[in-house]
């Protein structure tokens, strides 16, 4: 392709003191180049960090987790009312008349206005659910924290399916070059006469198995692109792929006791059952407060009118009070004694519910943590079996030029080539997926991890 230079009088325009263009006329220059010469602009792909913002935005089942949360404070605030005075205002008109057969012509009228107030002094089940909606506000921080390390996990998962599927479809369609040159040659020295047309039917059915798989690794590209997109409400979304060498990131010295320990006392899910194990305990008090007397202050302000005709007469009626007012249960038939027995069963059941969760985040974050274990000696395997069958396939290759290895050995050698790079790719992703499953399981799982998997992609 001949050099393409710009005209002339560009050159002259150019500022000499720095001996470049300015930046924006560099930028217009090389878009109308690319315009001119019909070279479409790079698509530039997007980060994982980048996507999992878009996401935060755009994905229903979060937003849906964090307008439950919000709606959480208000909730709180309603329950605070209950320690805070209340007012009403009450009003009436009335209108009678008297019989004339019974006591002859007589009406009156009454009006009357009063206002009145109470402010609780001593109310212990008022206290508990005051308690209780404190309490459910923070198992709505706890909500709103798993869904967003949920979304995390998600974007993740969604972010490196695209990227093992366009390893697998590289990997695919690199093996089928690879074969069909294999086949051109079965082809040639089947007709000069040094190969067997067996050489040429194994070749041709190793390269339509590769067209096959290659349709088929298309389509499965297509279906998680078509996943990620949907997630962040983006189209043709193009992650961008791990720096070479990939240097895969270490995860903490700590043994699995640590990780472990650390699950058990911050993970959200065994925070929000220790909240609920608190709520029914004080679901307790508050049943057990309906033997206990309650104390509020009142103050009441009225006024009656009365206007009457014949022998009714007339006048007005103000009146304020002020005092305190106590209320005693003394029976309601055994309904509070059962209430009790029924809110002691269901705080067991908190109890062992909370002893669950601790148990089963503590077998999550062993499996994980030693699933991550795994795969780091998985890669490094494999990028040793990766060396080792690039040197057998050259080695074969160079066999079957002398004669001493068939077409079927070096077609063989290939297909290993191939599979241990797309399961080299494979395990990386899998080894980074799992490093974020593992902080999730252990609690400490937060948008800066993203962050850190972000600097492994390339810019």
């Amino acid at each position: 392709m001949p050099v393409v230079r710009p005209h002339p009088s560009l050159e002259r325009s150019a500022p000499r003191r720095s001996g470049k263009a300015p930046l924006a006329t560099r930028l217009a220059l090389a878009l109308a180049l690319s315009v001119l010469f019909g070279v479409a602009p790079r698509v530039q792909a997007q980060s994982l960090y980048e996507l999992y913002e878009a996401a935060r935005g755009f994905d229903a089942t979060y937003l849906s987790a964090r307008a439950l949360a919000d709606s959480a404070r208000y909730r709180a605030a309603q329950a605070d009312a209950l320690f805070l005075p209340s007012a009403s205002l009450l009003a009436g008109a009335n209108h009678n008349n008297l019989d004339p057969v019974l006591g002859g012509n007589k009406a009156s009228d009454t009006t009357s206005l009063a206002l009145s107030g109470r402010q609780p002094l001593f109310n212990r089940a008022n206290g508990a659910t005051v308690g209780q909606a404190r309490k459910l506000l923070e198992v709505s921080r706890f909500d709103l924290e798993t869904s967003e390390q949920d979304l995390i996990l998600r974007v993740a998962q969604a972010y490196f399916d695209v990227l093992g599927a366009q390893d697998t479809l590289s990997a695919t369609q690199t093996g089928k070059a690879a074969i069909s040159e294999q086949l051109a040659s079965a082809k040639r020295n089947f007709e000069v006469g040094t190969a067997t047309i067996t050489d040429t039917r194994e070749a041709q059915a190793r390269f339509d198995l590769a067209a096959a798989q290659e349709i088929a690794a298309d389509n499965d590209l297509r279906t998680k692109r078509i996943a990620l997109d949907q997630l962040v409400n983006r189209d043709n979304v193009t992650p961008r792929q791990l720096v070479v060498p990939v240097v895969l990131p270490a995860i903490a010295v700590a043994g699995v006791d640590e990780w472990v320990g650390n699950a058990e006392t911050q993970h959200p899910a065994v925070q929000r059952a220790q909240l609920a194990l608190d709520i029914a305990r004080l679901e307790t008090d508050k049943a057990r407060a309906g033997h206990l007397p309650t104390v509020d202050a009142v103050a009441s302000v009225s006024n009656a009118y009365g206007r009457g005709s014949g022998s009714v007469g007339s006048g007005s009626n103000n009146g304020v009070s002020l005092g305190v007012q106590l209320n005693l249960p003394l029976f309601a038939g055994f309904s509070v004694q059962n209430r009790v027995k029924e809110t002691v069963v269901l705080e067991e059941k908190s109890r062992n519910d909370f002893e669950a969760s601790r148990r089963g985040v503590a077998q999550a974050t062993r499996q994980f943590f030693y699933s991550v274990q795994s795969g780091f000696a998985q890669v490094k395997a494999l990028e040793a079996a990766e060396s080792s069958s690039q040197l057998a396939l050259e080695a074969t290759q160079l066999g079957y030029k002398v004669g001493v290895r068939v077409n079927l050995d070096v077609l063989n050698a290939q297909t290993q080539l191939f599979t241990t790079r797309r399961d080299l790719a494979k395990a990386r992703y899998d080894v980074l997926l799992g490093i974020l499953k593992l902080r999730q399981a252990s609690g400490r799982l937060q948008p800066a991890d993203v962050l850190a998997i972000n600097q492994l992609l390339a810019k």
